[in-house]
């Protein structure tokens, strides 16, 4: 079953939590070049494992969050494409 809505791209998310900071200052306290986080936030990149952990720590959030904002968009995106016909696996008594 396909999501009704699209849901926003975790680096969308990211950049409301981020406020006015400057990318180059959170890139520094996360650790990360300004490239990666600038491209997280324009949604040409998702958020790793790796990141979601610096995520949480630097915001005070669960990482699940953040992995699971990734999913949920990475879910929605693969339902949009054409898929072959899957049948369903029998199940052996």
């Amino acid at each position: 079953m396909k999501p009704m809505f699209k849901p926003a791209h975790p680096g969308k998310v990211l950049r409301e939590w981020l406020g006015e900071m400057p990318v180059s200052e959170a890139a520094a306290r996360l650790h990360v070049s300004r490239v990666t986080l600038s491209r997280i936030l324009n949604g040409r990149a998702g958020i790793s494992a790796e990141m979601s952990l610096r995520l949480a720590d630097a915001l005070g959030t669960s990482p699940t969050l953040w992995i699971d904002l990734q999913t949920q968009f990475d879910l929605w995106r693969a339902s949009r494409k054409r898929r072959p016909h899957i049948e369903l696996f029998k199940q052996v008594a």
